[in-house]
């Protein structure tokens, strides 16, 4: 066990890195699929919601997009937990945040989309129709990778 492995970690900076993955997921599937209003904001934490609830989530109004923006806010910040707890056993993942984070991020899509969902109530993974949408969120899911591994590094530095 490396010394690194025992370094302490601060908290806040793993929370705010997830909150900032999490808003900017939502301004990215708001933009793309969504409308800016506030119908459509329900309806984007609503459409989480469907991965426990189904397709009721969408006849429950804001207790199901309040229970969506929750369950994404959770996931969003688990992508950097789990960044942030591995990379303090392995420190060479804090080394090139950027390359490191885009595969990150990779992994986080193909995760989310091919693992996650399928087992979920939504029970399906992207349509390859559009492929467009694919590529976009691929490098959404990259940007969102950088940003976990950033505030890992900063959550590691500073604990």
């Amino acid at each position: 066990m490396s010394l690194h492995s025992h370094r302490s970690v601060e908290w806040l900076q793993v929370v705010i890195g997830g909150l900032i993955v999490a808003i900017g997921d939502i301004c990215f599937a708001t933009t793309v699929w969504f409308s800016w209003d506030a119908a459509g904001i329900e309806k984007v934490f609503q459409t989480i919601a469907v991965g426990v609830l189904g397709k009721a989530s969408y006849e429950g109004g804001l207790q199901s997009a309040l229970l969506g923006a929750a369950l994404h806010v959770l996931m969003a910040t688990s992508f950097v937990v789990i960044y942030t707890l591995v990379a303090r056993r392995v420190p060479a993942l804090l080394r090139s945040p950027y390359l490191l984070g885009a595969a990150y991020g990779v992994v986080l899509y193909v995760v989310m989309n091919f693992v996650v969902m399928p087992l979920s109530r939504v029970g399906r993974s992207p349509s390859f129709e559009h492929l467009d949408w694919i590529i976009a969120s691929v490098i959404a899911h990259m940007v969102f990778g950088v940003v976990c591994v950033l505030f890992a590094r900063r959550a590691l530095a500073r604990g």
